[in-house]
């Protein structure tokens, strides 16, 4: 374990929090707070530790803070070397572990909700639908991630040919960012620059559109346009159109 990778049982409490941050992006409280969920559950020993550590390196941004009286509340969110973190640190076997452990419980919970939804179905209909909803979309997650895992574990490389690695270097970079990211949908082009440039810092910005061209030539990406884009200057035209988002 290197210098820069905490022990357990921080890392535990670091990759729980990750995961739980990166799996509802938003921002959410750095830590528990009696019945008010908190990314880690205690503001002392180990989950302290890695709390600290989580914001100290950049895996999660304060978003804003609340003071009320003695007590200082934080909000933070993900950022996308968060995503690299979690991906480096969490092996194949821990995230078929966690996906076994998911299903047993949803397996078994299953019976139970139906019950109690027949007596109380007005009152209960909300909190069933949202925690279904929130059930989905951890397996969803947890799919991408195995997915992710046999890739590496049955391939290497990029599959990208040596003319488009030598005409785009961070091409590889790209691609694994855009397979190992948790959130839905295509993802936004600002969002990709700066999730590279975490390991390219050299790469400007009409580079990167130049090679995102360049990629979807070769279908390695699918660039897609969005209705709203809060940063134009990351579009790019490509067919005639404007394109915000990349995908696999």
């Amino acid at each position: 374990m290197d210098a820069h990778t905490p022990a357990p049982p921080q890392l535990d409490h670091l990759l729980a929090a990750l995961k739980a941050a990166l799996a509802a992006p938003g921002e959410h409280r750095l830590f528990r707070s009696g019945k008010l969920a908190g990314l880690f559950p205690a503001k002392a020993g180990a989950s302290a530790e890695a709390a600290l550590f989580a914001v100290r390196d950049g895996l999660l941004e304060t978003i804003r803070t609340e003071v009320r009286g003695k007590v200082v509340t934080e909000w933070v969110r993900a950022t996308p070397k968060a995503v690299g973190f979690v991906h480096d640190h969490d092996t194949p076997k821990a995230v078929l572990r966690e996906l076994k452990e998911l299903l047993g419980a949803a397996r078994a919970g299953v019976p139970a909700w139906m019950a109690d939804a027949k007596d109380q179905v007005a009152a209960l209909s909300a909190r069933f639908e949202e925690q279904a909803r929130a059930t989905l979309r951890r397996l969803d997650d947890l799919a991408n991630r195995v997915e992710a895992a046999l890739r590496r574990a049955e391939t290497s490389g990029s599959g990208l040919g040596p003319a488009v690695g030598r005409l785009v270097p961070w091409a590889a970079e790209a691609l694994e960012y855009l397979d190992r990211r948790p959130a839905a949908g295509d993802c936004p082009l600002p969002e990709l620059f700066h999730a590279v440039r975490l390991k390219f810092p050299e790469l400007t910005l009409p580079a990167f559109q130049d090679g995102l061209r360049r990629l979807h030539d070769v279908r390695a990406v699918r660039l897609t346009p969005r209705a709203e884009m809060p940063e134009p200057e990351y579009a790019i035209v490509v067919g005639g159109g404007l394109v915000y988002a990349a995908g696999r």
